[in-house]
């Protein structure tokens, strides 16, 4: 997936153009796309019919679609009411069923959904394709290399995401999931507010870098967290972010690990990333838990 990533922004000239020209990645993958105001049920049964009538393969989506790729006449279907970074990363997933050989004569109609996208997705079909739009939005190393020259802090993925047209959740799974020190995000779906001044909030995804499960493992974390709970006391409730603060884990084996947690809200999820102190190679300001940043 990478290579084709590499050859597909090669054959654009996109690399080091910002935000990632994903139009002319399309125009080399020769796909167009149309935009729909809701890809409903109205609409695949039309298109599922079309497929038996021309007695094309139609890959199925597991939840509601909000892409489709008809193979035939290289048509990109996108659900209009996405986010625009959310479509974007759709597209470039789209175009990855397109654009790699062994997977655009597979299947007549290709139907994605939030699952399908999601980097959890077991089948290697999208996964591959997942990959491929990774690599391609955020050029091949480019984010992560330019993401090292900062010091180590959840706004830097904030900030890189409008420079490559991404959303700040991917940036933030990026900016992690590559990065060479022991760290791990944390994402929660927003807080419910409780009567008087608690909240709860549920664990939508844990995203570990290489070096984190190398040094502490996978961890058990909390399903839930409030007030009360170590983590959900990081929570930035009424503001953008928390200040960093300092906090220990245990591995599985009972070593404790010094780190520093930081939280940032995108009102959309709430992103806590921690690091073990030990793997910093540059300095980092330890802030007081009463500090708050602005509003970046």
């Amino acid at each position: 997936m990478r290579k084709e990533a590499e050859r597909i922004l090669t054959k654009a000239d996109a690399l080091g153009r910002f935000p990632t020209p994903v139009s002319d990645i399309l125009s080399i993958a020769n796909v167009q796309v149309a935009m729909t105001e809701d890809i409903d049920e109205g609409f695949l049964l039309w298109i599922r019919k079309k497929a038996v009538d021309t007695g094309s393969a139609i890959k199925r989506a597991l939840s509601k679609v909000i892409g489709l790729f008809d193979t035939k006449s290289r048509i990109i279907f996108i659900d209009n009411t996405l986010l625009v970074v959310k479509q974007t990363f759709v597209k470039l997933h789209e175009t990855g069923h397109a654009f790699m050989p062994w997977q655009n004569q597979i299947y007549g109609f290709i139907e994605d959904c939030s699952k399908t996208l999601s980097p959890e997705i077991s089948e290697l079909f999208d996964r591959e394709a997942n990959i491929f739009a990774s690599e391609v939005l955020f050029q091949l190393d480019s984010f992560s290399k330019e993401a090292d020259d900062y010091d180590f802090d959840i706004l830097v993925p904030v900030r890189l995401s409008n420079k490559y047209g991404a959303s700040i959740y991917s940036s933030i799974r990026q900016y992690v999931s590559k990065n060479h020190r022991a760290c791990v995000v944390l994402i929660f779906n927003p807080p419910e507010i409780l009567e008087g001044e608690g909240f709860i909030a549920s664990l939508r995804r844990v995203v570990p870098s290489s070096s984190f499960i190398d040094t502490v493992g996978h961890l058990a974390w909390p399903e839930v967290v409030s007030p009360g709970n170590e983590i959900g006391a990081i929570f930035p409730i009424g503001r953008k972010m928390s200040g960093k603060r300092e906090i220990l884990i245990k591995d599985r084996d009972g070593r404790r690990h010094e780190c520093i947690a930081e939280a940032f809200t995108n009102t959309h999820q709430v992103f806590i990333l921690i690091h073990l102190v030990k793997t910093l190679t540059k300095t980092t300001i330890i802030l007081p838990p009463s500090f708050a940043y602005t509003n970046p």
